[in-house]
């Protein structure tokens, strides 16, 4: 089935961009609503991360017969514990996604699950994660998300090198995505060397935008506290831009690396170009459109991970029109014009790289904590 016409996110599709839902737990697979969402909301692929799975799992009494499952089977440890729901999520949302990626040729069709964000750092500890999620999860349309951290570089260029199929995470600078896009390549040259096939090698690069502006805005707020009448003029036109900015100069970036020959050497044995998926497209900001990380970067060949408000949210009031190469220009121009006023768009994106690993870490402990009380609360409960 395919999504009703008039429906804004079928207009995304035409327009050459894929929707994927940025939310995985058992309630959306129990109650049918994934289902629903593949089938009437042209959705295409799903996005998790350790902040999402502790939404999912917390509290939430979807888990239980899986608790009892694992702990008859002596695994007790909190981390293994979460692994087992994780993957018990991602393959039945994999299983719903399969004739998404059988029609599109592998190309869409796409879940992911998230390497130990505590890893982010430890390049070894990292591949060996990747590979036994990849390993048991057995499917061929699953993601393992990698941070792309600079430790994450050489992860990222061993897995695609085994067939791993990877989600570049937490990306804010688009000197660490020409980075990641030469891990990629590297990854599958290293394949076809081998010998070993390169033609059902998946990845995306999941460049985040809405944070930036979150952390460039409160910037340009404390620095118009302090200027005067004119430098506050100046810096009224820079609220709102940067993430989009980012976003546009990332995509150029993608289409001349996967355009250039270097790339169609590959191509021409099989492989895929690394698709750019924008993530945390939320609105932060109740001053801005709640679609505007959706309107301002419609863009063939990419991928946009929504969660479900701003899925809903496009669906009802959004507009579709081609507008990644809008304002590129202007792009390249704001972040010179920001150094000038004091904002250097490479130091806010390395503290965002870090605040990002620190958050999903954050996210991540606190969820082995709540599933480390659930464990000691079935066991109670199964002693009496």
């Amino acid at each position: 089935m395919r999504a009703k016409e008039g429906n804004p996110l079928l207009e995304l599709a035409r327009a050459g961009q894929s929707i994927w839902l940025d939310y995985l737990g058992r309630d959306l697979i129990v109650s049918g609503e994934l289902k629903r969402l593949i089938a009437e909301a042209g959705l295409t692929g799903v996005t998790s991360n350790p902040t999402i799975f502790q939404k999912a799992i917390s509290g939430s009494k979807a888990y239980e017969n899986s608790m009892e499952d694992m702990l008859s089977r002596n695994i007790s440890d909190t981390k293994e514990l979460f692994l087992g729901y994780a993957m018990e999520d991602v393959h039945a949302a994999s299983n719903l996604l399969m004739p998404v990626y059988e029609a599109s040729g592998g190309q869409d069709g796409f879940v992911s699950i998230e390497v130990s964000p505590d890893l982010a750092y430890d390049t070894e500890a990292t591949i060996k994660e990747a590979r036994r999620l990849f390993s048991q999860l057995g499917r061929k349309n699953v993601l393992v998300k990698v941070p792309g951290t600079r430790q994450g570089l050489p992860a990222i260029e061993q897995l695609i090198s085994e067939g791993v199929n990877v989600n570049v995470t937490l990306l804010f600078s688009v000197e660490r995505y020409k980075e990641v896009m030469d891990a990629y390549m590297k990854g599958l040259e290293r394949r076809i060397a081998a010998g070993s096939p390169v033609n059902e090698v998946f990845s995306v690069a999941s460049f985040f935008v809405s944070r930036i502006d979150t952390m460039v805005d409160n910037m340009l707020e404390e620095l118009y506290e302090e200027s005067d009448v004119n430098a506050k003029e100046l810096l009224k036109g820079f609220f709102g831009r940067a993430a989009a900015a980012s976003a546009k100069l990332a995509y150029r970036q993608y289409r001349d690396t996967f355009s250039a020959p270097g790339f169609q050497a590959l191509r021409a044995k099989g492989a895929r170009a690394q698709k750019i998926l924008w993530a945390s497209t939320s609105t932060k900001n109740p001053a801005y459109s709640d679609v505007k990380y959706v309107e301002e970067l419609v863009a063939p060949d990419s991928i946009n991970t929504m969660p479900e408000n701003t899925l809903k949210a496009f669906r009802d009031h959004g507009k579709v029109r081609v507008t990644i190469g809008d304002y590129v220009e202007e792009a390249e121009t704001l972040f010179a014009d920001l150094r000038d006023s004091g904002i250097d768009i490479d130091s806010v994106t390395a503290e965002l790289e870090s605040e990002g690993v620190r958050l999903f870490s954050e996210s991540f402990f606190s969820l082995l904590d709540a599933i480390a009380q659930q464990r000691d609360d079935f066991l109670v409960k199964r002693a009496h």
